[in-house]
Parts: C-alpha cells; structure tokens; sequence
C-alpha cells in the first residue's frame, strides 16, 4: 500500500508539472495580468494536498480557475481565507505574484475580504460532514485551470473566453494534469462544480471522449451548481440547490 507521504508526492509531481507548463505560457488583451498561484502559494498548495489529499478518493470535485480572492490568495481551490484557516487548519506564508495588480494585492492569510464562492462551498461541506474529517475522508476539491486572468480594470477574466489559439495548449496541459489526478485518486465520481468543469469531464471521461482518458475510467460523472454570487440560482440557495443535486445524482445517499 502507498504511504501518504508517496500518494501526496504523486499528486504534486503532476501539479507542479502543469504549475510550469503554463507559467511559460503568453495571454493576449484583453488579459493584462496573470497570476499563478501553484507558483507563488506553492508551499500553501502542498500543505493541503499533504493534510486533506494524500488518499484515494470516492468523489473528486472539480472547479474551474482560482477566484481571486480565493485560491489567488491562499493556493488552495475555492480557498477563501476564513475556512481556509479555520476549517482546513492551514496555515503558511504565501509569497506574491509579479507583476501583481495594484487593485488585486495577493497577501494571502491576511486577505481580509471573503470570497463568496469558497465560503459557501466549504461552509456547506463543513456543516453536512461535522468538519473537514468527513468530508475530506471520501472528497477532494481540485481546480482545472491554476492560472487567473485580469482585465487593466481588474476585471476577471474566465479561461472559456481566451483565444482559441490560448485555449489549446492551455487546455491541453490542464487535461494531462486532470488525467493523472483521476489516474492517483481512482474516484468513483467526478463532479464538476459548474457547466464549464462538466464539460470538460465529459470531454475527457464520457462516452464520446477522446484521449487521453488515462487508465483509470470514472464510473459516473456529476455535476453541482457553481457557488458563484454571480450565479442567481445559487445566491436563491446554494447549499440547498447542492445538496439535491447530490442526492438526486446518486453521489450522496
């Protein structure tokens, strides 16, 4: 049996590899600014893995690009600070991105604004599983893309609006990556948090994927609301809107 220490190493070789093949990668306007936090929050990303990633998994969720006032911030998906600290029990220094956006500071731990997104996702699994435990015992979140995307203004930026000519070898990278996560985690589920993160399960593992599917075949392939404020279903009820999703696709009981 591999240790987790083995199983953990596994995880960030293929993380790092991607952390690299896209740092080397060139975005045209409207995309002023880049962040990649799996270099800068390299550390903070690798505590989480170690702590709550370092054993096969029975559901593995999947998001779709850092926010920046989550992972951006703290290397982890849909890392909003709060739970990040209080929740994960993570704790580290992160460093800062360069060049960083004067209105998109990164100070990782110390961020003081909240980002929506991750507070609901980690409050609603905090809540249902009594604390990162359960809900770690049989889940794992990971991010499809590392990379955020700035506008001049600030604005995010969503990798499904990238050139084509970008989106290609970016999405080619975050595939291999994805891959061999399923390939290390062997989960019964993949479950993207959002239409984009479905998609790219189904490309990848559904019926009509085309390789690379790796060696390890998910069963099924769910879906959840994304926790987006941006999103009206989910600012109608997010927590209530996944937890039916959940248990109407089976993945819950």
């Amino acid at each position: 049996m591999v240790s987790k220490k083995a199983f953990a190493d596994q995880v960030l070789t293929a993380t790092a590899t991607l952390r690299d093949q896209v740092d080397e990668m060139s975005f045209a306007d409207p995309v002023a600014y880049v962040y990649n936090p799996l270099q800068y929050a390299w550390k903070m990303h690798a505590k989480y893995v170690r702590k709550w990633g370092a054993t096969p998994r029975r559901v593995l969720l999947l998001g779709m690009n850092p926010g920046p006032w989550g992972m951006a911030q703290t290397g982890v998906p849909f890392g909003e600070v709060a739970m990040v600290k209080d929740f994960m029990g993570l704790k580290g220094k992160v460093e800062r991105p360069d060049p960083e956006h004067p209105k998109r500071p990164v100070l990782g731990l110390e961020t003081t604004r909240s980002e929506v997104s991750g507070k609901r996702l980690w409050g609603f699994f905090g809540e249902k599983f009594n604390g990162p435990d359960g809900f770690f015992k049989d889940h794992f979140a990971v991010n499809y893309c590392p990379l955020v995307f700035m506008e001049e203004s600030a604005r995010n930026y969503t990798p499904d609006k990238l050139l084509a000519s970008e989106q290609k070898p970016l999405f080619a990278a975050c595939d291999e990556r994805l891959v061999a996560l399923v390939d290390i985690y062997q989960p019964e589920w993949v479950v993207g948090v959002g239409g984009f993160a479905r998609k790219k399960l189904d490309s990848l593992f559904g019926p009509k994927a085309k390789s690379p599917r790796g060696e390890h075949l998910p069963a099924n392939i769910g879906t959840v609301l994304h926790p987006s404020p941006a999103s009206p279903a989910a600012n109608r009820g997010w927590a209530e809107a996944a937890q039916r999703q959940l248990v109407d696709q089976g993945i819950w009981e």
